[in-house]
């Protein structure tokens, strides 16, 4: 009963506070000046109140510009968003700070903001992956104009993390049209290319040897469900992928599925070598057989 009592006591002095703050916050931007708002932005941002800061930020701005106040009037304002996780709006801000106070002592850190604001804001693997894009270029950018920075190994890391991302996407992408293979020839060649495409990206991945494996099946599938005409080259590529993976991949788990798909396609090459061969000899004892004689009447 005492500690009801107690709690019940404690909430009553917070909801309090609460109204008073509130109350006391509306009377500050009604009737407040510029000086008596800009000081007390700075402190609701000392201590951590980022929406109130950045309410009272963005109303000066436009009031303080050309002051001595503004520089870090729009640097607060722009980690008052950052610190909402408003990560579009922050690095609009921070590339705006960094643009307009070149010469600043925060710019460096306006424009690893910038970028970091981006990278906060990439999406799962499993989504377009524009932002990652510009994300990298952005902390790609920040080494190249301040390579001793503080925070260069830092932006080095969240690269990497970045292209883990896009790595893992490519990856998807080139398994999903092999699993959709089944359904329609045109995957077949659409797995093949993204796995090219995957290999040349990402030449240390660690997806490699399963895709090199992949790329094996998908052409000798693909020349297995080919017109005949087609065959006998798919074939000689499946066989030209499966030495490119035995080469890289000796001791692979994936090893005796692609050689009988090896196996196979050296038979069915000499299949078709075979009925070329009784074609062509067809052909020419069609053309070297005498014509028929006709008795004249």
């Amino acid at each position: 009963m005492q500690q009801r009592l107690i709690l019940q006591v404690l909430l009553g002095a917070w909801f309090v506070f609460l109204l008073t703050s509130c109350s006391s916050f509306s009377k500050l931007q009604k009737n407040g000046t510029d000086d008596e708002k800009y000081k007390a932005a700075v402190e609701y941002y000392k201590k951590g109140d980022w929406y109130r800061a950045g309410l009272l930020f963005e109303e000066l701005i436009p009031v303080l510009k050309g002051s001595t106040e503004s520089e870090l009037a729009q640097f607060y304002y722009a980690y008052t968003q950052y610190r909402q996780q408003q990560y579009l709006l922050s690095a609009t801000l921070f590339k705006k700070f960094y643009e307009t106070f070149a010469r600043s002592d925060h710019a460096q850190e306006a424009m690893y903001m910038y970028a970091y604001s981006l990278y906060k804001d990439t999406p799962q693997f499993n989504l377009d992956q524009s932002n990652t894009l510009t994300a990298t270029a952005a902390l790609q950018d920040f080494i190249n104009a301040y390579p001793d920075s503080q925070y260069r190994d830092e932006c080095t890391k969240l690269i990497l993390d970045l292209r883990q991302k896009l790595e893992r996407k490519a990856y998807e992408k080139a398994k999903l049209y092999y699993r959709t293979s089944g359904f329609n020839i045109a995957s077949y060649k659409s797995s093949v290319i993204a796995i090219n495409n995957f290999q040349k990206e990402f030449p240390d991945s660690e997806y490699n040897e399963e895709l090199a494996f992949l790329k094996v099946d998908a052409e000798y599938s693909l020349a297995q469900n080919s017109l005949e005409t087609k065959q006998k080259e798919r074939y000689q590529e499946a066989i030209g992928y499966y030495q490119a993976f035995v080469d890289k991949y000796p001791n692979s788990k994936y090893l005796k599925q692609a050689e009988k798909m090896y196996e196979s396609s050296q038979k069915e090459i000499e299949r078709l070598v075979k009925l070329e061969q009784e074609r062509e000899k067809l052909k020419e004892s069609e053309t070297n057989r005498p014509a028929k004689v006709t008795a004249a009447n």
